[in-house]
């Protein structure tokens, strides 16, 4: 069996060069201070790139990719492994460490939204018979916290810790009218062509006319949208403050839905959704700050 590869080392600084003839100690050209915050969040982007489809990278491999130099790199992995957020294995190569099993423990025991759709969701797998899900908005993508599968849920649902486009699927499309202007005018001026091919409006205009009409109905249905032949019926959740945090609602086989049935499957998603906006309003740690500014 192959051995773990070990810790890189921490580069040793660079000496110090002379200063230039005739200069003083009080004269010499000081090097401009490094950013910390950038710093920082360049060393956290490196997780980024571990994805199920490139899960193991190397110091080397990162310093191509990225094209930062050896000691930035050697350190930011030196501090990610000494963080449990990298693993290393064989060959040189690292791998997401045992921390983030943690953190996502600690998620799945503290966080006020997943803790707020646990019995709304049961009640829906159970009233419905359709796999719920629970979303969040992150960033510019709406992110799946909490999934409550049915027995004969179909393949490639949208699941925890997967990420999709904001205009890509029910889940997604029904946050985007809650979105305060500033906001709505940013993602349009990023993806117009985006806003376009989802059906949205070709122009401002016609982007704001339709979330107005998808607010005005409080729920939205779409059909094949992300994955061929799969339903989505979904529903806005709310902070205390009433800011946008994601939505809730059902997905399954489109042919297991009757259209007689829909309008009582659309009032189970909103109460669940209400469901889970009070019990957020109503814990300690309740989400009162809007989510990230995106866009």
């Amino acid at each position: 069996m192959a051995r773990a590869a070990a810790v890189p080392p921490t580069p040793r600084p660079r000496s110090r060069k002379a200063a230039a003839p005739g200069a003083t100690a009080g004269t010499a050209k000081k090097r401009p201070q490094a950013n910390p915050e950038n710093s920082l969040k360049r060393m956290l982007e490196l997780l980024d790139l571990f994805t199920p489809a490139a899960p193991v990278w190397s110091a080397e491999a990162l310093m191509r990719y990225t094209g930062a130099s050896r000691s930035t790199v050697y350190r930011h992995v030196r501090a990610l492994h000494e963080a449990g957020l990298l693993r290393p294995v064989a060959s040189g190569n690292y791998i997401i460490g045992p921390r983030v099993i943690e953190l996502d423990r600690q998620v799945r025991q503290t966080d006020p939204l997943y803790m707020a759709g646990e019995a709304p969701m049961k009640r829906l797998v159970s009233a419905t018979g359709h796999s719920a899900l629970l979303c969040a908005l992150f960033s510019d993508s709406v992110m799946c916290v909490r999934e409550e599968l049915a027995a004969d849920r179909p393949p490639n649902l949208f699941a925890r810790g997967q990420r999709r486009p904001l205009f890509t699927g029910a889940a997604s499309k029904i946050i985007l009218p809650y979105l305060p202007a500033h906001q709505l005018r940013s993602l349009y001026a990023k993806h117009k062509k985006a806003v376009a091919v989802a059906g949205l409006g070709s122009d401002w205009s016609q982007f704001r006319a339709t979330l107005t009409q998808i607010r005005r109905q409080g729920h939205l249905v779409t059909i094949g949208e992300f994955n061929p032949g799969l339903l989505g019926l979904s529903a806005p959740v709310f902070n205390h403050a009433g800011h946008i945090l994601g939505s809730i609602g059902i997905s399954g086989v489109a042919a297991a839905f009757r259209k007689v049935d829909m309008e009582a499957l659309v009032g189970l998603v909103t109460t669940a959704a209400a469901e889970v906006t009070a019990r957020i309003g109503a814990m300690d740690s309740a989400l009162d700050l809007a989510p990230r500014a995106i866009g």
